[in-house]
C-alpha cells in the first residue's frame, strides 16, 4: 500500500463529514465563453441533483429525439452533489423542444441558447464550489491558520482519489493492460490517466516532503497559470520570483510520455528517481505514444471564503481551474 500523501500545512486540524446531503457539495462549471447565439446546437445550462452526468446526457438525447452522440458535455460531475453544468444538443434544423418540460424532477434546464459547436470534453475554464462541512470537530484556531495559509500559498495540486477508481483499482488494471491485457478504448483512456496521475502524485509528494512544491528546484519547468503551456528550464531570477509570488506561474510535475523528462538539474534527477521504481508504468505510457506534458504542482483556490455556522458546520466557497480537485483543498483542512 502506498504511503499517505503528505500535507503542506502541517496536517488537517479538523475532522468533518462532507456530502451529508447533495446540497453540501455544490459545483458550477465556468465555461469561459458565452453561447454564439445561432447554430444547430442548443447550449444548455442544467442543474442536476443526485444524478449522473452521463445519464443526464442520455435523457436529454431521448427528450430531444436525437442520438446520444448528438449530446456533448465538458466534464463529469459527481452524482452526490448539486451540479450546474453545460450540455450541448445537436438539433440540426429543428426548433428547440420545451426544455421546461424535461420529465425528471432531479434535473432542471436553467437556460438554453443556440451555439455553433458541440461541447467537447475538457472545454472548461474551471469550476466554482460551495461546500458545507458538517459535524466539524477539532482546533478552530489551527483551522483558521490553515485557511490563511491556503490563501497565501495554495495547496499541492494532487489528483484526487476518484482518479484511481474504486479502491484504487485503476492502477492495478493499468499494470495489467501494460502487461498485455486487452481493454476497450474508454477503459484504456481511464487507465492511462491513472498511471500518469500516480506518477505525478508521487513526484509531488516528494516535493511536498522537501518543501519545494511551491518553490523552484534547479532545472525547474514552469506552468502558466490557467493554461496547459509550460516553459524552461530557465534560471530563477527576480522576474520569475515575482511571477511565482503573483501566482502567474507554478512549479510543475510530469505527465509522463515518450522520452526522458525535460526537466534538468535537481528537478530532473528527482523525477527520474521517483519514476525508476515504476518503470513498468513509464514504459507503458511511452508505448502508448503519449507526449510528455506538465501539470502545476501548486493549486490556488481563487476567491476562497469561509464562514462557521453554529457549533459544528463550516461553509467553504472557492473556484478552481479545470482538472483540479476540490478534495485537494479540503484535505489540508479536514479529514472527511
Amino acid at each position: 500500500m502506498d504511503a499517505p500523501l503528505p500535507f503542506a500545512h502541517g496536517g488537517a486540524p479538523l475532522t468533518a463529514r462532507l456530502r451529508v446531503a447533495p446540497e453540501d457539495f455544490v459545483v458550477e462549471e465556468i465555461l469561459g465563453y458565452a453561447a454564439d447565439g445561432d447554430g444547430e446546437h442548443a447550449l444548455l445550462t442544467v442543474e442536476k441533483r443526485g444524478a449522473n452526468t452521463e445519464w443526464v446526457a442520455r435523457e436529454l438525447a431521448r427528450f430531444a429525439g436525437v442520438a446520444p452522440v448528438a449530446v456533448g458535455f465538458a466534464g463529469l460531475k459527481d452524482r452526490h452533489a448539486i451540479a450546474r453544468q453545460a450540455f450541448s444538443v445537436q438539433l440540426g434544423g429543428r426548433a428547440d423542444p420545451d426544455w421546461s418540460a424535461f420529465p425528471h424532477a432531479e434535473v432542471r434546464v436553467l437556460a438554453a441558447a443556440r451555439h455553433r459547436r458541440k461541447l467537447k470534453r475538457g472545454a472548461l475554464a474551471g469550476n466554482r464550489f460551495v461546500l458545507t462541512l458538517r459535524e466539524v470537530a477539532g482546533d478552530r484556531d489551527a483551522a483558521e491558520r490553515v485557511l490563511a495559509a491556503l490563501v497565501a500559498r495554495g495547496v499541492p495540486n494532487y489528483f484526487g482519489e476518484q482518479r484511481f477508481g474504486r479502491g484504487g483499482d485503476n492502477l492495478a488494471q493499468a499494470r495489467a493492460m501494460f502487461a498485455g491485457r486487452r481493454v476497450d478504448r474508454a477503459t484504456r483512456g481511464l487507465l492511462l490517466s491513472a498511471a500518469r496521475s500516480h506518477l505525478f502524485n508521487a513526484v509531488l509528494a516528494e516535493r511536498v516532503r522537501q518543501q519545494a512544491w511551491d518553490a523552484p528546484l534547479d532545472g525547474e519547468l514552469w506552468c502558466l497559470d490557467g493554461s496547459r503551456s509550460w516553459f524552461g528550464p530557465a534560471p530563477f531570477d527576480a522576474t520569475l520570483a515575482a511571477r511565482l509570488a503573483a501566482f502567474d506561474i507554478h512549479p510543475s510535475g510530469p505527465q509522463w510520455g515518450r522520452g526522458d523528462t525535460p526537466a534538468a538539474g535537481a528537478c530532473g534527477e528527482l523525477e527520474r528517481g521517483i519514476a525508476a521504481p515504476m518503470a513498468d508504468l513509464v514504459a507503458g505510457l511511452e508505448a502508448a505514444g503519449l507526449e510528455h506534458e506538465r501539470r502545476p504542482l501548486r493549486l490556488r483556490a481563487r476567491d476562497l471564503a469561509w464562514a462557521w455556522s453554529g457549533a459544528d458546520a463550516l461553509r467553504l466557497a472557492f473556484a478552481l481551474p479545470a482538472g483540479a480537485y476540490a478534495t485537494s483543498v479540503v484535505r489540508e483542512l479536514a479529514a472527511t
